[in-house]
């Protein structure tokens, strides 16, 4: 299996890409945590065309996806947008925004490939930071890649889900 991860731009092969992927992690990642309404809208708001290509091309954001034999399988959008963590004050912070990758035979294959391009691109910052629902699957990953949970109970953004930030220094 040919596993690549590269950047995403706002042509319609990389729209299609990200609004298939985009709604399928989606569905995946947060069914079994938000009512059903509440996750229709989250995804009519987040990940429709129109949206996408905004966030495509906003110089805040860098969008990456990873293809398993040139099949879209995850994604991950790299961000200086958001509401930094108070300890991050005075750093040159960088935030995960969205990761994700398909219930697949090589999924961790292809979560190593995200994550490591993310890191890459990451390296010039200071700190790298996630904000995660407290229940989410990937927080494992996350804590194997170096990241750590910080204290106290946030807000996930878009979802009323309790979150948690997870911070990384890069080297």
């Amino acid at each position: 299996m040919n596993i690549v991860t590269k950047f995403t731009v706002a042509t319609e092969q990389g729209i299609e890409a990200l609004s298939m992927i985009t709604k399928t992690l989606a569905l995946e990642k947060f069914a079994s945590l938000v009512e059903p309404a509440e996750l229709e809208h989250y995804i009519a708001d987040n990940f429709n065309s129109r949206t996408l290509v905004n966030e495509i091309n906003s110089m805040s954001n860098q969008w990456l996806v990873v293809y398993a034999d040139d099949q879209p399988m995850g994604y991950a959008r790299i961000t200086s947008k958001g509401q930094k963590p108070d300890a991050l004050a005075g750093t040159r912070a960088i935030r995960i925004a969205d990761f994700g990758v398909c219930q697949h035979a090589a999924r961790q294959q292809m979560e190593t490939s995200l994550m490591d391009k993310c890191l890459a691109v990451c390296n010039p910052y200071d700190v790298i930071w996630v904000n995660e629902p407290i229940k989410s699957s990937s927080i494992g990953f996350f804590e194997q890649n170096g990241f750590i949970k910080q204290p106290g109970v946030g807000r996930f953004e878009g979802l009323a889900l309790e979150s948690a930030i997870y911070l990384k220094a890069t080297s």
